[in-house]
């Protein structure tokens, strides 16, 4: 004999969700709901760039090859279910902002963009900051050694 209980505070159930219908199911890749999260990451102001530092300086050798797309899911990594997503970002910040300010608004932006766009639920968007962007960092890069 079963019961009918509610879901925990959180949870989808079928009914609740688009994605899953009596016409049929929708299947979200990672990688879309990594490049929505990407985008969304980078539109919030005080962030600098994503990723930690070995995948910044991959990025940054991929946009010097001619005709080679911008990762735009660069330092995001995500974990979907049929139902629900949750969002990892590694950024980089810009000095003076207020972190905890910044991740606030993150937070809110990735999660607005990923229900909106695809209709999961994001349980969780965790935030690690692995720098600071000073002004002046990026002028040595634009110098020639040799000339």
């Amino acid at each position: 004999m079963t019961t009918a209980t509610q879901p925990a505070k959180g949870l989808a159930t079928s009914s609740d969700s688009t994605l899953v219908t009596s016409q049929g199911s929708t299947t979200i890749a990672d990688t879309v709901v990594s490049k929505i999260a990407g985008i969304a990451a980078r539109e919030v102001h005080g962030v600098h760039d994503l990723g930690g530092g070995a995948s910044r300086v991959v990025g940054a050798l991929r946009e010097r090859i001619p005709g080679a797309n911008v990762n735009l899911s660069q330092g995001v990594s995500v974990e979907v279910g049929e139902k629900q997503a949750a969002v990892d970002l590694d950024i980089v910040t810009e000095y003076g902002v207020s972190i905890a300010d910044l991740a606030t608004g993150l937070r809110r932006n990735v999660i607005t963009a990923i229900e909106r766009m695809t209709g999961l639920e994001v349980t969780e968007v965790n935030v690690t900051v692995h720098d600071v962007h000073l002004d002046g960092d990026d002028e040595d890069d634009d110098v020639a050694r040799v000339q």
